[in-house]
């Protein structure tokens, strides 16, 4: 069990970052930007080859990577035949295409991972009624546990998702629901109620229900490619949204910090969905490589959204910002990371040594 949480958390996080740092180094490349390391892992090298001018390389510590490239440092010195092709002589154009690389690369591994799993068929939960909550509009109804609602007010539903939508939108307006009961066919009127329920932040908010939860019955939707691929984008979208709602909430304090997790709770996960077998895993990374592309935009210096907000200021000024300034930036900035990567590993700790914490 250590050994598949462990093996799957290596393969996670390498996936991830080599996605990202790809993203870079490729745009580097293509843009006409020298490149002197890509590392997986920071660190001492543990393996590596030299390829041309690049050194391709392992590093120790696996929790990130990065990519060298010629001129990063205004302050290193230069060959002269390589100034044309160093980092800091590029327009600011090109060094935005070349930062925002490794957080898109990381949103396209999703949207690669979402479609691979939509092509062995879409999950879902049909609208069949699993239990019916006592007086509640479903009850008075009539609605009974093992109905299959088809259609309301005429529009064919086939997938729960639909009903819980079409009741939420009511706007407490009457509905008529198409039921299906042992063979027979029934014809119900049912008026949703408003309620106050909580959502996946913990906030309380305003609906419309009947009272019926779904039967817990999954079936797979079986799509062509281009369906799979066009899912696997609208998913990605989605979690881009979700992610950055999170962290907003985070910041309002919606959502309690002691929720954070560092490397710890990644390798716990890991190795959770790992042992659910390959798509469950799949899926898992795809959903990190979002939050990872996510938390890379945000502006802390020495994060790429860090990298943009100088090139936004340079761009305004039309001068680039002074080193000093952006080493002092870059020092707080890496404060700022430390101390929220111990308060997460503060928080796995925590779980670990909690009643009924985490199990390897």
């Amino acid at each position: 069990m250590v050994l598949t949480t462990i093996g799957s958390t290596l393969i996670v996080l390498g996936i991830l970052v080599f996605a990202h740092e790809l993203g870079h180094f490729l745009l580097a490349k293509r843009l006409g930007v020298g490149v002197i390391t890509f590392s997986l892992g920071f660190g001492p090298k543990l393996i590596g080859r030299r390829i041309g001018e690049t050194q391709y390389q392992i590093s120790a510590f696996p929790l990130g990577g990065y990519v060298k490239l010629i001129g990063e440092n205004p302050e290193e010195k230069i060959k002269e035949e390589d100034l044309p092709r160093s980092f800091s002589a590029q327009p600011v154009w090109k060094r935005a295409l070349i930062i925002g690389a490794g957080p898109f690369f990381n949103f396209f591994l999703a949207v690669v991972l979402f479609s691979s799993v939509n092509l062995f068929g879409i999950p879902y939960f049909p609208p069949k009624v699993g239990e019916v909550s006592p007086g509640l509009p479903a009850e008075r109804a009539g609605i009974k546990k093992g109905d299959l609602i088809v259609s309301i007010n005429g529009e064919t539903i086939s997938k729960w998702d639909d009903l819980s939508r079409i009741i939420r939108n009511s706007e407490g307006r009457e509905l008529t629901l198409r039921i299906k009961r042992n063979g027979e066919d029934l014809e119900l009127k049912v008026k949703p109620q408003s309620s106050t329920i909580k959502n996946i932040f913990g906030e309380e908010v305003s609906t419309y229900m009947i009272g019926i939860t779904h039967s817990g019955e999954i079936l797979i939707q079986k799509v062509n490619p281009l369906v799979a691929v066009g899912q696997g984008f609208i998913q990605t979208y989605q979690g881009i949204q979700l992610t950055v709602t999170g962290i907003v909430k985070l910041i309002q304090r919606v959502i309690p910090a002691k929720t954070l997790g560092g490397p710890i709770l990644i390798a716990q996960l890991a190795g959770e969905q790992a042992r659910r077998g390959l798509l469950s895993l799949i899926l898992f990374t795809a959903i990190l490589s979002i939050n990872l592309g996510v938390i890379n935009l945000i502006p802390i210096p020495i994060l790429d959204g860090g990298h943009f907000l100088f090139l936004i200021i340079e761009a305004i000024l039309r001068r680039p910002v002074s080193i000093r300034k952006i080493e002092i930036a870059q020092q707080i900035g890496l404060v700022l990371i430390i101390l929220l990567m111990l308060f997460a590993f503060y928080n796995d700790l925590i779980r670990i040594f909690s009643p009924g914490g985490f199990k390897f």
